[in-house]
């Protein structure tokens, strides 16, 4: 789920090549042994679709307005065909939707509504100020057709991840007085992801359901931090080809989705690797100093079709270690962002630690993934490409809300 480098305030290290990923100072092979602790994880991925095409279920009702809030519908300003460049099967298009804020307003919830479930396979929110919107529109009128090419973040500077979709995730409403803080005139860039894979094709004019809140008394301000791991799954044995090797393997995914995927590749290696060089391991994890105290309300994972577990640890290996998040059977299907039973104090000096476990043999056992050359696959933001990332929903406040 997936540019430009920058810093947080929150944790160590820069994020290269992905919108607000909090690339880290420590990561490495994962530790063998690891046991399930987290309760709810979804079912096996055996069998699933794994592509764009999953979204053709109803989503369940929607809960109602609580006290203070409203909703707000936005649609992508004219239908768009999605055309993935320099051959592979995969665009990612951003489109300004304006939500007319005259006075601050807290996003309290969000709900992706998409519109050709063929071939979206994921969205991102990202609030932008009016300086930003400006900036969005000199973009999308030097593309033609609706919106902009942005692979990697929202193609334009100081874009804030408010909200995302991915297969099985809904509204996630927070109990505690928590929101992403919009200031008056804010505007939302809608990030889409869309899947070619198989042919599938059509025009989209997705679009959003916001939830807001005026009354900002008492709220605590939301953010999304992002723990990104490195992904160096190398072919199997019973696989070969070119791309197998991985040298070709990185200057294909820098050609299809520019020098920011090469650096985003390097940027793990050279920031998880304490200087050494890659290891081709199924296995691997990132760990992500905290700087500042925070409040942590939710937690999600998010890898592609050859993803098998994700999990994300608090303090690994100490003794108030706590796993946060445990999915022993990764389903691409079933995304939703979890929310903790009760929010956690996060503090300066603690590490948060993300890890992936990637199966190659899936490639020759998915539908989706049928025709696609075998390759060592290294972090990309193609379906057939793979990620490792620990999404974070977290206050800078170090206290629950009310």
């Amino acid at each position: 789920m997936e540019g430009k480098a920058r810093l947080t305030r929150w944790a160590g290290g820069a994020a290269v090549a992905l919108a607000a990923v909090l690339l880290v100072a420590s990561c490495g092979d994962a530790a063998p042994g690891r046991t399930s602790g987290a309760a709810g994880a979804p079912a096996a991925q055996t069998g699933h679709a794994g592509h764009a095409g999953h979204a053709a279920a109803q989503p369940p009702p929607t809960a109602p307005l609580r006290p203070g809030e409203r909703f707000m519908t936005l649609t992508v300003p004219e239908p768009y065909r999605p055309s993935a460049p320099s051959g592979g099967t995969d665009e990612y298009r951003c489109f300004l939707v304006d939500p007319g804020l005259t006075g601050p307003a807290f996003l309290t919830g969000s709900r992706f509504l998409p519109q050709n479930t063929d071939i979206v396979h994921h969205a991102i929110i990202f609030r932008v100020g009016p300086k930003e919107a400006e900036a969005a529109r000199r973009a999308d009128a030097a593309t033609p057709g609706e919106g902009w090419t942005c692979f990697g973040d929202a193609g334009i500077e100081n874009g804030a991840w408010v909200g995302s979709w991915a297969p099985g995730v809904d509204e996630t409403l927070l109990r505690q007085k928590v929101g992403y803080p919009l200031p008056a005139g804010s505007q939302m860039v809608l990030q889409i992801h869309y899947n070619l894979l198989g042919g599938a094709g059509g025009t989209d004019r997705s679009g959003i359901r916001l939830r807001l809140a005026d009354d900002a008394s008492g709220r605590a301000p939301l953010e999304t931090g992002l723990i990104a791991g490195p992904i160096e799954l190398p072919c199997t044995a019973e696989e070969s080809g070119p791309l197998c090797e991985r040298k070709a393997a990185v200057e294909d995914v820098a050609h299809r989705f520019g020098e920011q995927a090469r650096q985003m590749v390097d940027g793990l290696t050279r920031m998880c690797g304490r200087g050494e060089p890659p290891r081709p391991r199924s296995t691997q994890h990132c760990d992500m100093p905290i700087r500042e105290d925070a409040t942590l309300y939710a937690v999600a994972g998010h890898m592609h079709l050859l993803g098998r577990s994700i999990r994300i640890d608090l303090n690994p290996g100490k003794p108030d270690a706590r796993t946060l998040l445990d999915i022993p059977a990764y389903n691409f299907d079933d995304q939703a962002i979890r929310p903790l039973a009760q929010p956690l104090e996060i503090k300066a000096g603690d590490t948060l630690r993300v890890t992936c476990t990637h199966d190659a043999g899936l490639r020759a056992m998915l539908p989706a993934l049928h025709g696609s050359p075998p390759r060592y696959v290294v972090w990309g933001e193609g379906t057939s490409d793979e990620m490792c990332l620990g999404l974070l929903v977290w206050s800078p406040q170090a206290r629950s809300g009310t």
